[in-house]
């Protein structure tokens, strides 16, 4: 594919119309009174909008024909929705309804890949943990399995995970058919909600970290002393509890990235 230029099968896009301004508005009078075939001028004659948009896009889709496909309906309906009355620019509504539409194709079509080594240890863990249930009739935890394999209890939960079918944010999980529910309105937004490889790179930094910063960090943040509570404790000034909160706080976030 030549740089800068999207090439589509079927399209001549060196040959596609472009219509000027007071064009557009006379096919819109007319699609809008009743007259069909100016909408498929007013389609044609913004093909290089699409395709424009589409420039960005040509190294993240396997296939352009199809998001230039996806691109034409966000036109479509941008056709469809226009509104004279607003003195806008065709292209200044157009855009955003096109570009939404890719966007949400290339989401809801992007395959997460998989690491092979990933998938092998993925397959070892469920392997491991069979033979496991039917020795001990219990199943391991993460860190047994990780202690048998010789990995992290990291991996193992990230290789776990690798497992589970991905879902789209914007599936929608109710209908009554009012307003839809998606599962993005249902995921947790609440303050010390982690997933489970947070809290391990979290507990692995903190054992990682001089002792009087993780415990300067627990008593902050777990248990709530205040640092002036701390600084009649641990017998140093607040200034000094304040500077080791920093420097643990730096050294943990430094650890699990």
């Amino acid at each position: 594919m030549a740089r800068h230029k999207v090439e589509i099968c079927g399209v001549n896009t060196a040959n596609i119309k472009v219509l000027s301004h007071d064009e557009q508005l006379k096919l819109f009078k007319k699609y809008q009174n009743g007259e069909l075939r100016a909408k498929d001028e007013l389609v044609n004659g913004n093909l290089k909008l699409v395709l424009s948009i589409l420039k960005s896009y040509s190294g993240r889709c396997d296939n352009m024909d199809d998001l230039f496909q996806v691109g034409c309906m966000g036109l479509i309906k941008a056709i469809d929705n226009f509104d004279l009355s607003h003195n806008v620019k065709f292209s200044t509504y157009a855009v955003p309804m096109i570009l939404g539409e890719v966007k949400r194709y290339i989401r809801d079509n992007n395959s997460v890949r998989i690491s092979r080594s990933i998938k092998d240890l993925s397959y070892k863990i469920l392997s491991l943990k069979e033979k496991y249930v039917k020795d001990n009739l219990k199943e391991p935890s993460n860190s047994e399995i990780a202690c048998m394999l010789g990995v992290t209890e990291y991996d193992v939960v990230s290789a776990l995970n690798s497992l589970k079918d991905t879902v789209s944010m914007f599936e929608p999980i109710y209908n009554d058919g009012g307003d839809v529910i998606y599962l993005a309105d249902q995921l947790s937004k609440q303050d010390g909600i982690y997933d489970a490889e947070t809290k391990i790179s979290l507990r692995e930094a903190l054992g990682k970290i001089k002792e009087k910063e993780k415990y300067i960090l627990i008593q902050r943040y777990l248990v709530g002393k205040t640092q002036m509570e701390l600084s009649e404790e641990i017998g140093i000034s607040q200034a000094q509890i304040s500077r080791l909160e920093k420097s643990g706080l730096k050294n943990v976030k430094k650890l699990i990235k």
